[in-house]
């Protein structure tokens, strides 16, 4: 064979491959092109936390390109994902805690919608994309956190002049908001009567319902601060309904409250003990009878079969870890303020100014005390706290305490 013959040979066969060549390298492209445009995956939703504090996790199998932006009337965040198929199950979107309703849906060719709706307002304290560890496709973690209106509107506000907030404000710069930084901010008062609904709470040895009791004496107290022109006052609840113990510190935080006073009166199995009991709250109990009643009190949640077990061990820290110093001092000041005005109207227990674990008085920013009035399995507590004078006396103690402690904190520039 000449070199003529074989040159021509070799270069029929170099086509042939080439052409093979180009034909792969099409179709490479060409998949690659389809699988960048194919709708990536929404493959699953899951929610954790409180009516205080939420983190909320979605997860893609590849990176999603995520809009974000607040909504009032009712409070809600949309977030819009570009080019996203939904394949969640229906169950996981049941609503919880801080989010009292999820909805997921196509919003237009090619954009899928999810909008949360609060439970009042709230403050999206970081929204993430992140990459999961294992290297297996994206996730979006949000974390929300009941916030008060006025937050609420500052962020709208913000969002305004952005266009469309599309980066979560870091939780530090939120953290500690509050009376300091609103001018017309008037000195507030969230009244919280204990129980309620299908949890009656104690019953006394005459058939008294601490529910009942702790109505009617929240419902008279409110009426004396608000008398007095100075405050705002607002109570957890001023029907006979069921709230959750993060419910009332929510209503706490969204309310900006400078004050929580929550009201109780027990049973104990010791009859002849009696007396009026003030509270704030620790991590470890002053003495075992208030850890007893911090375990009772904190079973509420457990009366409507609503009991949520602490599946996100980060948002129990978090929550633990706000109680900040600053709250704990003005918790301890007004317990002791509260205590002295009762000493000179109504009867009190040993050793008055106590503490314990309770999950209600843990609002990282707003000082909060629990008034025991009294217990309810002693015959001459039961009765007071069906008279009227009595009540009278004792809700006036209060208002008196509140007045110092408002004093106060006008004079350090903290409030009122």
């Amino acid at each position: 064979m000449g070199l003529a013959g074989f040159t021509d040979k070799g270069s029929r066969a170099g086509g042939r491959l080439l052409a093979i060549f180009c034909v792969l390298l099409s179709m490479t492209i060409s998949l690659v092109a389809n699988a960048a445009d194919a709708p990536l995956a929404a493959t699953g939703y899951k929610m954790a936390g409180d009516a205080t504090k939420m983190r909320i996790v979605m997860n893609f199998d590849r990176e999603p390109d995520v809009k974000w932006f607040l909504l009032r009337g009712p409070n809600r965040l949309v977030i819009d994902l570009a080019n996203t198929r939904l394949a969640i199950d229906a169950k996981d979107l049941k609503p919880r805690g801080l989010v009292k309703g999820v909805r997921l849906g196509e919003l237009d060719a090619g954009v899928s919608r999810l909008v949360l709706t609060g439970k009042g307002p709230f403050a999206v304290d970081k929204l993430d994309v992140l990459k999961n560890k294992d290297g297996a496709g994206y996730r979006i973690a949000i974390d929300m956190s009941a916030a008060s209106e006025r937050e609420f509107d500052t962020a709208l506000a913000n969002q305004a002049l952005t266009t469309g907030s599309t980066v979560s404000t870091e939780k530090g710069g939120r953290v500690g908001t509050g009376p300091v930084s609103n001018p017309g901010h008037r000195f507030t008062v969230v009244i919280d009567p204990g129980h309620g609904g299908v949890d009656g709470g104690a019953e006394g040895l005459n058939g008294t319902v601490e529910k009942n009791v702790t109505l009617a004496f929240a419902t008279e107290l409110r009426d004396k601060l608000a008398a007095v022109g100075r405050y705002d006052v607002f109570m957890t609840r001023d029907t006979d309904e069921y709230l959750r113990l993060d419910d009332r510190v929510r209503i706490a935080r969204q309310h900006e409250a400078d004050l929580l006073i929550s009201i109780h009166a027990d049973t104990i199995s010791l009859k002849g003990i009696r007396g009026a009991t003030v509270y704030t709250v620790s991590d470890k109990a002053s003495d075992p009878e208030a850890q007893a009643l911090a375990d009772r009190e904190n079973l509420s949640d457990q009366f409507a079969g609503m009991e949520i077990k602490d599946d996100n061990k980060e948002v129990t820290d978090i929550l633990i870890d706000l109680i900040r110093r600053e709250t704990h001092t003005f918790s301890m000041s007004f317990a002791h303020t509260l205590v002295g005005q009762l000493s000179t109207s109504v009867g009190l227990i040993n050793n008055p100014q106590r503490s314990a674990g309770f999950k209600v008085l843990k609002a990282p920013d707003v000082p909060s005390v629990l008034v025991e009035l009294g217990y309810l399995s002693n015959a001459k507590d039961e009765a007071q706290l069906l008279d009227a004078d009595w009540r009278g006396k004792a809700a006036q103690s209060i208002t008196n305490a509140v007045a110092l402690f408002a004093s106060a904190r006008a004079g350090t520039g903290t409030g009122g």
